[in-house]
């Protein structure tokens, strides 16, 4: 039998709300196997994004709160650093405070996962997706 651990874990408010609200709507009575299954599929999209190698296209999303201190100077930066990569950005205001990035890459998979790691990494941003293919 599979050993189980326990682990802590803290939400904002308004995000485990929606949390809640959406195990209801598809009938989830398990918090815990939800955040297993989240886990997972972070995984999974990490695992695929470091398998990449040599030259790639896709999309890195992000979502980040535009109000965040000094995060869209930081964004801009790091965007810049990686402009050997970057094909073009779209810029969406999603609400009063979020904003989504769509941002075309073209390149080596290391850089492009580099970007991706770095953009992950910044306070204030709140989801990173990729999707990288072959060119």
């Amino acid at each position: 039998m599979t050993k189980i651990v326990r682990v802590g874990v803290t939400f904002p408010p308004e995000l485990l709300k929606e949390l809640d609200e959406a195990m209801d709507r598809m009938g989830h009575e398990n918090r815990s196997k939800v955040i297993q299954d989240s886990v997972r599929a972070f995984l999974t999209e990490n695992k695929l994004l470091q398998e990449q190698k040599g030259t790639r296209a896709g999309v890195l999303v992000m979502i980040y709160d535009h109000e965040f201190k000094g995060l869209e100077d930081a964004l801009v930066e790091t965007q810049h650093k990686y402009s050997h990569v970057i094909c073009s950005s779209m810029h969406v205001h999603l609400t009063e405070r979020e904003c989504l990035e769509a941002i075309a890459v073209n390149g080596d998979a290391d850089e492009i996962r580099k970007l991706a790691q770095e953009l992950t990494t910044k306070k204030g941003v709140k989801q990173v997706r990729s999707t990288i293919v072959s060119p």
